[in-house]
């Protein structure tokens, strides 16, 4: 089963989108967006970027545990991991993430 990206609204009324594997575990998360148009441009810039191993910003949180950020060209943002308990669940997630977002459909949940 294909990877997912849902686009929902925060409750600051700022859209969002979320990447899924196929087996529904969420492996990215973006950063809020004021418009829905923008929204989809961050799909668009995860599917690119994604393809590039130097885009994943591997990083270590202040309680030890592992993510990493998705950036596109400009060194942005344009998502970040859950946490993962070791590096080698943050690597199966970044890989996990450019082997879905290709492909991954788009369902808006604020249509």
């Amino acid at each position: 089963m294909a990877g997912t990206f849902t686009i929902s609204k925060r409750s600051n009324g700022e859209f969002q989108f979320n990447l899924s594997a196929g087996n529904g575990q969420i492996v990215l998360t973006s950063e809020g967006y004021s418009d829905k148009a923008n929204c989809k441009n961050g799909i668009e810039s995860v599917r690119k970027n994604s393809q590039d191993d130097k885009r994943f910003v591997r990083q270590t949180a202040a309680n030890g545990k592992f993510y990493f950020n998705l950036t596109a060209t400009n060194g942005q943002t344009i998502g970040t991991s859950q946490m993962y308990a070791d590096e080698s669940g943050r690597e199966s997630g970044s890989a996990s993430v450019a082997a879905n977002a290709p492909d991954a459909e788009v369902v808006d949940e604020t249509a």
